[in-house]
């Protein structure tokens, strides 16, 4: 007999209908639940806090140039991996990412229009260096989507594997 294991709140219907109604939301809750853990396990690394927390400085109170962020595999999450003041240049920033390995990064690129006007630009950019490990390539990209709707705000995106591919003609003409 099931009626003892219900706790069903509902004081109105017969025992049998409170003991299905119970079991009905306990399924409900498991296919939800096994739903959302495998939609977790799919969607790439983790995010740490101080991601999130240093990128909002960066658009709300320009507090940084740029930022780099890298995955920290042995945690399974992005993290920081450096910060560059306000008065660092564009050369300081693509100088600061590896030869060898991916990052993502954002950079607030300040422009003038044709119109005099001045602007900026929140650019997200994944570097993924040919000569990097194909298997940090593969994490690198299957988790850029998940990370980037972590930092509501971009503006432009750039993909490169090479500096060419993100010279300051390019970076120009997309902010343009």
């Amino acid at each position: 007999n099931l009626a003892p294991l219900c706790c069903c709140p509902h004081p109105l219907l017969s025992s049998s209908a409170r003991c299905r109604l119970f079991l009905n939301q306990r399924k409900k809750g498991r296919k939800r639940s096994r739903a959302s853990a495998m939609s977790n396990s799919a969607s790439g690394m983790a995010v740490c806090d101080e991601c999130k927390l240093k990128f909002l400085e960066l658009k709300a109170k320009r507090s940084f140039r740029f930022i780099v962020f890298k995955i920290n595999e042995k945690v399974q999450q992005v993290v920081v991996d450096r910060l560059g003041q306000p008065g660092e240049s564009y050369e300081d920033f693509t100088a600061c990412l590896p030869a060898d390995e991916c990052r993502y990064a954002v950079f607030d690129f300040d422009f003038v229009t044709d119109e005099n006007c001045q602007k900026s630009k929140i650019f997200f950019i994944s570097w993924a260096p040919d000569t990097s490990r194909v298997r940090s390539k593969m994490l690198y990209a299957s988790s850029k989507d998940r990370f980037k709707r972590e930092l509501d705000g971009i503006q432009v995106e750039l993909q490169a594997t090479d500096p060419s591919e993100m010279s300051m003609d390019i970076v120009k003409a997309r902010a343009l």
